[in-house]
């Protein structure tokens, strides 16, 4: 076991957003030689420093036996393999808060290590960038080294693979900490569009008030990638869709649409809105599930030459509350579809009548109103004809962050400051994890054989089934025709 570390200035005190816990004065990375760190970690906590917003050591941990200098050498490498032009003068900065610590999880010398390179550090935040067998044992260890009174823990989803384990990890992990201290990372919570869905529905009196089952007919919500697995076989056969992306991001997505407006704005409220709402929803019904797997899938290095693993998943899932009883929610996610977009879609009930300066003899009704957000930053409203819809899309102004040339945060980026200020609104909390999957378990369970689909196609066939009556899936808005 080896320590390299080198002097760097310690932060200031200052407390988060929610009043709570103060800003961490030093951030500990286990796992920071690993993939997780070379194509996020180290780009995003650049980022941070060339914003002025990182002003603590970073401590690494892991088992090679690196020094320093070598930390920050990979450092550079994995901040330029990101496509960063690197500022010398803001590397140099970054660069001197890093130091290293080599060692074993397992072994209780390496927290004693951690502990003499933490100092006299008192608000440490630690981010678990290893697999999630580990959690348990790496925070004994911190526990046992007197290390966690006062500090954050930051873990990587998944956070189980079904609701048993993810209660069994949940109570694990709490026999060390308590779960205030847990952020949990869902790297879709620091994108932009959630915090957008709460202030376009709370913010704007015209859009609350029929936001419900009496105006709005179905609620759509796409998350498409136009890219496959590739050289990720190994992670992602075991996963699938479902686990991946539905069980948390989607979810967050229907959470933030069909939750109960909330009346402040701290991480509590949030998060006591959201798993309410996830209370009221009924188990999904596998009847109401559709498994895709893209051709060429089972030929990736990784992959089981007959594997079952969907690719694509559609659904459908029912609020079972005074807002949205009886209005369903379509979620469609896949991989090698026609473009990567991840969009919310309101579908309005009724149609406006045919127009009557129409040139045509017997004019057609226009498409019921529909209200659309893409998570990109970017915003949609559809209405009319396949010709008028184009000609706004070519006319749409682009809202967003992307303002003054300046490139907005990535998710990594946005949690990891969250996490350093002790923002946690951006993480979730067990309850809202267990009802997620409650609400999943069924199509976890769900073995059913998947259906083929062509790259480049939007879905299955018997995908188009499940929202036939309901005027089938619409959009995403960026490849409309």
């Amino acid at each position: 076991m080896t320590t390299a570390v080198r002097s760097a200035p310690r932060a200031t005190a200052g407390h988060d957003v929610d009043g709570g816990s103060p800003a961490a004065d030093v951030l500990v990375v286990f796992g920071i030689t690993g993939d997780l760190a070379k194509v996020m970690t180290f780009h995003s906590l650049y980022r941070l420093e060339r914003r002025g917003l990182l002003n603590c050591p970073i401590i690494g941990v892991a088992v090679s036996n690196w020094s320093a200098e070598e930390l920050g050498e990979h450092a550079r490498g994995a901040i330029e393999n990101c496509g960063e032009q690197i500022d010398g003068d803001v590397f140099e900065h970054f660069a001197a808060r890093l130091s290293y610590v080599a060692g074993d999880f397992g072994d209780s010398a390496t927290y004693q290590s951690v502990t003499r390179a933490i100092g006299d550090a008192r608000r440490p935040v630690f981010y678990l960038e290893i697999p999630q067998f580990l959690f348990g044992p790496v925070i004994k260890g911190l526990a046992e080294a007197g290390l966690t009174k006062s500090a954050r823990v930051v873990v990587e989803k998944p956070l189980g693979h079904d609701l048993q384990s993810a209660r069994e990890l949940a109570d694990e992990i709490h026999q060390y900490i308590d779960e205030s201290q847990l952020y949990r990372i869902d790297h879709f919570l620091g994108k932009m569009g959630l915090g957008e869905i709460l202030y376009l529905r709370l913010a704007n009196p015209i859009f609350e008030p029929i936001w419900n089952r009496h105006h709005v007919a179905s609620v759509e919500i796409t998350l498409g990638e136009s890219f496959g697995v590739e050289d990720r076989g190994h992670f992602y056969d075991p996963v699938g869709a479902l686990r991946d992306v539905v069980v948390n991001h989607l979810m967050q997505v229907v959470g933030a649409v069909a939750s109960e407006p909330i009346a402040a704005g701290d991480a509590k409220t949030l998060k006591d809105a959201l798993a309410s709402l996830y209370r009221t929803m009924a188990a999904a019904d596998p009847a109401h599930h559709v498994r895709g797997q893209y051709e060429g899938y089972r030929a990736i290095d990784g992959v089981a030459p007959q594997s079952n693993t969907e690719t694509y998943a559609a659904l459908k899932l029912e609020v079972d509350n005074w807002r949205w009883s009886g209005d369903p929610f379509f979620i469609r996610t896949g991989k090698c579809l026609p473009a990567t977009q991840t969009e919310l879609r309101l579908v309005f009930r009724g149609r406006p009548p045919g127009l009557v300066f129409s040139l045509k003899r017997r004019p057609e009704p226009p498409p019921a109103d529909r209200q659309a957000r893409s998570y990109d930053g970017h915003p949609a409203a559809a209405r009319g004809s396949a010709q008028r819809r184009r000609r706004a899309r070519a006319n749409q102004p682009r809202h967003g962050i992307r303002t003054r040339g300046r490139r907005r945060p990535d998710a990594y980026e946005v949690l990891l400051h969250a996490a350093m200020v002790g923002d946690s609104k951006r993480f979730t909390r067990q309850d809202g994890v267990e009802e997620c999957w409650r609400v999943m378990q069924p199509l976890s369970d769900d073995q059913s054989p998947v259906h083929q689909y062509a790259k480049g196609s939007w879905c299955p066939e018997a995908a188009d089934k499940l929202t036939a009556g309901h005027g089938g899936w619409r959009g995403p808005w960026v490849v409309e025709s």
